[in-house]
């Protein structure tokens, strides 16, 4: 990736797999909060058909919460950048110019690249001229919202199935929590992937962490 498209904040997938996995286990979080209520003596199908309702209609809400305020934080992004770009070009001084950069990375890295990596850098990004870099949303930006929307919303499906094709509830129960353990195991196994971590460990961490925070939820009126 170059310079100017990485200012222009595009990326190689559509949304990285940290935050697609972050989306999953919120949308499954919301969920289960719901589902978490049905009890295996509700009074017949109506109430649970009610509460898988209210566990879909939630989700829909924060789906579409989370799409704008993805667009929202991109766009603040962006403008950053554009802003970054413009201060670079009025500043004659290449220490400052530096400093500048290094405040755009995580301190470890700005620290590790030192003043000859951050220079690279600063004349990299002082060589594209400030009209490439633009604050405007992109239709990749607002196809990046669809998928924000729909992570949160079909997240909520594999837990409902069980209520589908079932009418004990005790068992429907059963499954969609083992689902949602399950979910949540490979979320956590995606991210140990994408950072050079022990797969199955972290996907067990994250099923436990999953199920601690539902409880927590729910005890919190969730």
């Amino acid at each position: 990736m170059n310079t100017q498209s990485a200012l222009a904040g595009s990326s190689e997938t559509a949304l990285d797999p940290v935050y697609r996995a972050s989306e999953v286990i919120f949308g499954l979080l919301m969920a289960m909060s719901f589902i978490g209520s049905i009890s295996v003596a509700t009074d017949g199908r109506e109430e649970v058909r009610t509460l898988l309702v209210a566990a879909l209609g939630c989700n829909l809400a924060w789906g579409l919460v989370d799409g704008v305020m993805h667009l929202v934080a991109t766009k603040t992004q962006k403008r950053r950048n554009r802003v970054l770009i413009e201060k670079l070009h009025g500043s004659p001084d290449p220490a400052a110019g530096r400093e500048l950069v290094a405040d755009e990375l995580p301190t470890p890295l700005a620290v590790s690249l030192g003043s000859e990596g951050l220079e690279q850098i600063r004349q990299r990004l002082t060589a594209a001229p400030p009209a490439a870099v633009r604050d405007r949303l992109s239709g990749r930006d607002f196809g990046d919202a669809i998928v924000v929307f729909f992570l949160v919303v079909l997240s909520t499906f594999p837990l409902v199935v069980p209520f589908m094709l079932t009418d004990d509830t005790a068992r429907a129960l059963l499954w969609s929590r083992l689902m949602a353990v399950a979910m949540l195991f490979l979320s956590g196994a995606t991210l140990a992937r994408y950072s050079g971590g022990n797969a199955i460990l972290n996907g067990l961490t994250m099923a436990a962490l999953g199920a601690a925070l539902m409880a927590a939820i729910m005890a919190l009126g969730g």
